[in-house]
């Protein structure tokens, strides 16, 4: 990237500046594969994003910089999904890398935290490993499905030590070239990774 524009919080104009600060560090524009690329894609005539920590949120846009916050019928941010008790994700579900707009729905994939006292055994109490979930394409709003055990979780030496030694692997940036998908994750806090999965067409129907 050589030129860089600062535009200021994203929620800053919404709601007289109600969500300005609250805490979020990372969100899922929606997107589609066209012409072997990820392009940013729309929902009504407006850009769209998934965000949220502790759980999934949604968002609106007319010109990509200014966010409005979707609200539910008591004024509060709509809650899609949230952290699950028994699962990966049992204390955090946290948007990640864009979602991907396939033929079957949405795809959204997250960084889960798996909770010390009411998380999954199966993995280490804190840890980070990334699910996905999908939502309709008619209704991104309605949540269809959710993987009850992650697809990618800490296995290498570097995804499990340096400054967060519970195992993270916390996945942020997508992208799409010569019909593979390149996940760019940071490793336990200290290292910057890419996995690459080419089995594409089966993952998310793609043509």
């Amino acid at each position: 990237m050589k030129n860089w524009t600062k535009h200021g919080l994203a929620f800053e104009k919404a709601y007289d500046g109600r969500f300005a600060k609250i805490a979020s560090k990372s969100a899922s524009i929606l997107t589609k594969v066209n012409d072997g690329k990820l392009v940013i894609d729309k929902v009504d005539g407006k850009y769209f994003m998934y965000w949220g920590e502790y759980a999934v949120y949604a968002a609106t846009s007319e010109n990509l910089v200014d966010w409005y916050p979707v609200l539910d019928e008591n004024n509060q941010l709509k809650k899609l999904a949230r952290p699950r008790k028994g699962y990966f994700d049992s204390q955090m579900t946290e948007c990640g890398p864009p979602a991907i707009r396939t033929k079957y729905g949405i795809v959204l994939m997250y960084n889960g935290k798996n909770d010390k006292k009411s998380g999954d055994p199966t993995y280490p109490g804190g840890a980070y490993c990334a699910g996905q979930m999908l939502f309709d394409n008619k209704d991104p709003y309605k949540l269809l499905n959710r993987l009850d055990k992650p697809f990618f979780v800490p296995e290498a030496s570097f995804e499990k030590s340096g400054q967060y030694k519970d195992g993270t692997v916390f996945i942020e940036g997508l992208a799409y070239f010569k019909k593979k998908l390149y996940l760019y994750y940071g490793c336990a806090d200290s290292k910057v990774a890419v996995s690459v999965c080419d089995n594409v067409k089966n993952l998310l129907k793609i043509d």
